[in-house]
């Protein structure tokens, strides 16, 4: 039965990271390739309409959804969350010890890995660019904006126009859904899930924020882990 509700979910949710804001949530749960003109949010305070839209290619996409899956971000990540949930006895049925640990920590990772795999798969069924793209724009305010804006928003189309995004918005609920119907203890239920999942949400928010004022130049260290311009993005200011 457990299985069937699992099913059922996930096709409602079509099919709908690890980051430590899930810990938080967890413990919640145990208390109770054309180009053209870009146009700019407009939350930007300098709208640069010359500027010119390289939408991003097969091959770069699939980098990044490796990257984003499998590199060193998730599994830190995951390993991160899982010390949190180690310390916290959650779920407390996973107990302690190195098993406990393991359990904690593959669950974590793949949470993100299901999450990240959704966001990339209905992008692409939507024919959407979730990929972040630092803004043009100058002023704490404005590109703080701009972070939080991009975590529900899309390029679509040739021009990059932006649009609301429902994988971008579904997807950090889908990790935690598969988890709380596939391999959280029986007592989790959709609830737990959803709170999960929202934590998820915040957490991509804070590494949009994160890609927007951190350093990327050319010698970063976000550079060299090809990383520029928020996840590999093409640079919107350069020409085709």
């Amino acid at each position: 039965m457990k299985m069937l509700r699992f099913g059922v979910l996930l096709l409602a949710i079509v099919g709908l990271a690890a980051t430590p804001m899930l810990a938080k949530a967890q413990s919640l749960g145990d208390s109770g390739d054309s180009s053209d003109v870009a146009v700019l949010p407009a939350n930007t305070t300098h709208p640069h309409p010359d500027l010119t839209y390289d939408r991003p290619t097969q091959k770069t996409k699939l980098h990044n959804y490796f990257f984003d899956t499998f590199g060193p971000y998730p599994i830190v990540g995951a390993a991160f969350t899982a010390g949190i949930n180690q310390a916290e006895s959650t779920p407390p049925e996973w107990k302690q010890g190195a098993e406990g640990y393991g359990k904690r920590l593959g669950s974590n990772f793949t949470i993100a890995a299901v999450a990240t795999s959704t966001r990339y798969a209905l992008a692409e069924a939507f024919r959407e660019d979730t990929l972040y793209y630092r803004c043009e724009c100058k002023g704490v305010f404005p590109r703080m904006s701009h972070a939080l804006i991009s975590t529900f928003t899309a390029r679509r189309g040739h021009d990059g126009h932006r649009v609301f995004s429902f994988p971008a918005l579904v997807a950090p609920y889908a990790g935690t859904m598969t988890a709380v119907y596939a391999w959280y203890p029986g007592r989790y239920d959709a609830m737990d899930g959803f709170r999960m999942g929202n934590y998820s949400l915040l957490g991509y928010m804070g590494g949009n924020i994160a890609l927007e004022f951190l350093y990327s130049g050319p010698h970063s260290w976000l550079s060299h882990m090809h990383l520029n311009n928020g996840h590999g993005a093409p640079n919107p200011g350069s020409n085709p």
